[in-house]
């Protein structure tokens, strides 16, 4: 049995949910946001934004919030889209 996250109703393969928490780290990194400080700009928690970027959650609704409060699309965070 594998464990994998989810994205919506479909399995996230474990190489594709470490992909978008890089990116996510990436692009917090550049504007140059705390975890803290994209928690409270995107209405997140702290622990919700840590989950995102060990990749443990992949939650589509989730990630867009995280891509608004980045101002990037939201295609910039997921793999084989730029």
């Amino acid at each position: 049995m594998s464990i994998s996250p989810t994205l919506g109703e479909e399995q996230v393969p474990i190489l594709l949910a470490s992909d978008i928490a890089a990116r996510v780290r990436a692009a917090r990194e550049a504007v140059g946001y705390s975890i803290e400080d994209l928690a409270v700009t995107c209405g997140l928690t702290s622990i919700e934004i840590s989950d995102i970027e060990s990749g443990g959650d992949s939650d589509p609704v989730k990630l867009k919030r995280v891509a608004t409060a980045l101002q990037v699309p939201i295609s910039h965070l997921l793999p084989g889209e730029v």
